[in-house]
């Protein structure tokens, strides 16, 4: 018998379809060592050496993965080839006290039966400088959190975090918000004239050079400058000066790496990053995709060669190259041995998947396979006219710009958002009629706060992070409450992000300076290249980092740093003047008289929601006539820390609120379909219990789970496993089954 471990319980099921009964896969259920939670776990006094354990939550499956070893004749490690797939096969070895050189490894890109098999008849040896590597991130990680982060609790408030990569994240945004805060409103003006020819054909024209010089977006500031347009052009007469047509090519997109599949899924499906991490993972794991942690652009000869012939079959000559076109990717240390994201089989078509998947699962699926064909298709080809008009007699020219596709190309398949824009043949020195001309007055736009496409495009950008990372930060920072999502989903960072991140970029400026991290990740690019030793680099960010940390544990006190505000609001308890303080989450009321008198109370308004949102304020018009049941009073709609609820106008004398089920908070998707009703899917909702899970579809379905689902199945039961944050532990959803892993 032949023992092969990868990762995933859904992984496993995936292969051993294709394998014969003398293999048995096991899943390690991701790491089976890591560091210890309650210490650093690191022998700062013996080169940075890593005190492993095994975690609680994983000892059971451990035993099990032990004695199944016993048994086989040959293990075979195939976890994910990236550095992590890379260190958890390397903690296997250790725990199955395998010889390193001898402990076979095997690595494959897709999940199919002709890839598994490959990869069996070519096994590989560990590949320690990629364990090293990470390593080396999981050791600066831990050294920077677990020093930092005590600080942050003893100078600003209790539960916070710092991280290398996270604070840099929180940075971003914390400056886009200062840039949003600071912005100064302009007011500018365009003229429009909307004229046809003698068959009655309208055009819409826009005022587009005065003088021969062409308008900036700036150049009318005022009603004034544009009322006097009017005037000028009062009694023009408009005739074409000049018409011009050339044929453009729109080039197809490249195929997906993490990066630009968490910015399109995002941009396209509304997904978050984690979202579309976690759905891509299922579609891998199932073998419908291939590996979805890659900066490599390229396609494996298989791939194009299928890709070309389902074109031509499905499609026509017309639709496919004559040689296959092959991108490079400028990211630096991305492996080009790897591949870009595909779907694993071309015939595979989101048609014939409908049925198979859910509904996240087949949108996401449909874009890979989309854009994995179309990187292979046609330039699109479309035919660009340009008319210019003259107001004859005065200084002014409008144009008009109009595009019509010629030839589909690859928007055949990939249908890129484009608007088509038809314009009337006309000839040069023809003469229109006016029908309506108006001026129309705007106003400039502060920038746009971060989506999480935008965040992952600048964090790219930056170099910072990888493309394993960029769901994970996101996460971290929006847990950690220093990131709120608004109402448009974009990333806002809290009161507690500002003072964390001012109290980081002064004291503590290597930690969050952009060029340092993205520098650091490319020494971790060096390290699993085999360029250079993980140690060395470690020491050298260490030992002037620690030595900073106790200069400033004694320099900064934490009166400067929180400063308190003033209140015209006294305690309701003993009559002293309530202050202003920011906690964790935002700014509250606390009784001056502490710590005699502990009172604290909720502050509106707080900068955590600067202002009412659209969901608060149509709650406030549903709830205006709702009434207290215990004194009369009216109820008011407030949103507290789980989302909104209605809490009685008579308070503190009359305590009465009322739940509003999760009306007014911000749901967010998993991606997992309810097993219950099978349409819905399980979202996150809050409630004054805490976070819970429940189907969107209520209250037609009623099914909720009070730990997060995992989107595995229990292996028992069936039931949706779920996770127990109190013990640490993944568990059976289902009462009385008693599954645990």
């Amino acid at each position: 018998m032949k023992l092969i471990i990868v990762e995933s319980p859904t992984k496993a099921k995936t292969i051993t379809k294709f394998l014969g009964s003398d293999f048995i896969i096991e899943s390690s259920f991701g790491h089976v060592r890591d560091l210890p939670t309650s210490t650093m776990g690191i022998d700062l006094e013996n080169n940075f050496q890593p005190k492993y354990i095994i975690p609680a939550k994983a000892s059971k499956n451990v035993s099990k993965l032990k004695a199944l070893a016993k048994k086989a004749e040959e293990i075979i490690l195939a976890t994910d080839e990236d550095r992590e797939g890379e260190a958890i096969a390397w903690h296997l070895a250790e725990v199955l006290k395998l010889k390193a050189k001898e402990a076979k490894r095997i690595v494959f890109h897709e999940i199919t039966k002709d890839a598994i098999i490959k990869a069996l008849a070519n096994p590989r040896q560990l590949d320690f400088k990629q364990v090293d590597a990470q390593q080396a991130r999981r050791i600066l990680d831990r050294l920077v959190g677990y020093e930092l982060s005590p600080f942050l609790w003893k100078k600003v408030a209790r539960g916070l975090s710092a991280g290398r990569v996270q604070s840099v994240a929180m940075r971003l945004i914390v400056e886009r918000e200062r840039e949003i805060q600071k912005f100064k409103t302009n007011e500018y003006w365009s003229i429009v004239a909307n004229l046809e020819n003698n068959q009655k054909i309208s055009l819409l024209v826009r005022l587009n050079k005065i003088e021969n010089k062409t308008v900036n977006k700036l150049e009318i500031p005022s009603d004034e400058v544009a009322t006097k347009i009017l005037d000028e052009l009062a009694n023009a007469i408009y005739q074409v000066s000049n018409v011009s047509q050339k044929q453009i090519k729109k080039s197809p997109p490249k195929p997906f790496t993490t990066s630009s599949l968490q910015q399109t899924a995002n941009r396209w499906l509304g997904f978050s990053a984690k979202q579309t991490m976690m759905v891509a993972q299922q579609l891998y794991e199932q073998g419908f995709i291939t590996y979805m942690r890659t900066d490599s652009l390229n396609l494996s000869d298989k791939f194009l060669n299928d890709a070309h012939d389902f074109l031509k079959t499905n499609l026509g000559d017309n639709y496919t190259l004559t040689t296959p076109r092959k991108f490079k990717t400028k990211s630096k240390g991305a492996q080009e041995a790897h591949e870009a994201i595909r779907p694993a089989e071309v015939t595979k078509t989101p048609e014939k998947l409908e049925k198979t998947l859910n509904s996240n699962q087949h949108r996401l699926y449909k874009l890979i396979w989309q854009r994995a064909l179309a990187s292979q298709m046609p330039e699109a080809l479309a035919k660009a006219t340009t008319i210019d008009i003259d107001g004859v007699g005065t200084k002014y020219q409008f144009r008009a710009t109009g595009q019509v596709l010629e030839f589909a190309g690859y928007l055949k398949i990939y249908p890129e958002k484009s608007q088509e824009i038809e314009l009337p043949n006309l000839k040069q020195d023809e003469k229109l009629n006016l029908i309506e001309l108006k001026k129309e007055q705007h106003f400039t736009k502060p920038p746009a706060r971060y989506s999480d496409a935008g965040l992952v495009k600048i964090m790219e950008e930056y170099g910072i992070g990888r493309p394993s990372t960029y769901a994970p930060t996101i996460s971290t920072i929006i847990n950690r409450n220093y990131v709120q999502r608004d109402d448009n989903k974009k990333l806002a960072p809290t009161d507690i992000a500002f003072i964390v991140n001012d109290l980081l970029v002064e004291h503590f400026p290597q930690i969050v300076d952009y060029q340092f991290t993205a520098k650091m990740e490319n020494k971790l690019d060096d390290i699993a290249n085999g360029q250079i030793e993980w140690q060395p680099i470690i020491s050298e960010f260490y030992k002037p980092f620690h030595e900073n940390l106790e200069i400033k544990r004694n320099l900064i006190k934490k009166e400067n740093i929180m400063p308190e505000e003033k209140s015209d609001k006294l305690c309701d308890k003993c009559n002293a003047p309530m202050i202003v303080k920011t906690g964790r989450y935002g700014k509250f009321l606390a009784c001056s008289g502490f710590p005699e008198c502990k009172n604290i109370k909720p502050m509106e308004g707080s900068a955590n929601n600067n202002e009412k949102s659209d969901a608060i304020k149509e709650l406030e018009e549903k709830y205006k006539n709702e009434v207290c049941e215990k004194c009369g009073a009216p109820m008011t709609v407030k949103n507290g820390r789980f989302g909104a609820f209605l809490g009685c106008s008579g308070y503190p004398k009359c305590k009465n609120i009322k739940n509003l089920a999760g009306e007014g908070a911000s749901n967010s998707n998993t991606g997992i379909t309810c097993p219950v009703c099978g349409v819905g899917e399980i979202v996150q909702k809050q409630s004054r219990r805490g976070t819970f899970y429940a189907c969107n579809q209520y209250p037609t379905c009623k099914t909720a789970f009070w730990g997060k689902p995992t989107g595995e199945k229990c292996p028992n039961c069936d039931s949706l496993l779920v996770e127990d944050a109190k013990k640490g532990e993944t568990k059976c959803s289902k009462k009385g089954c008693g599954y645990t892993k």
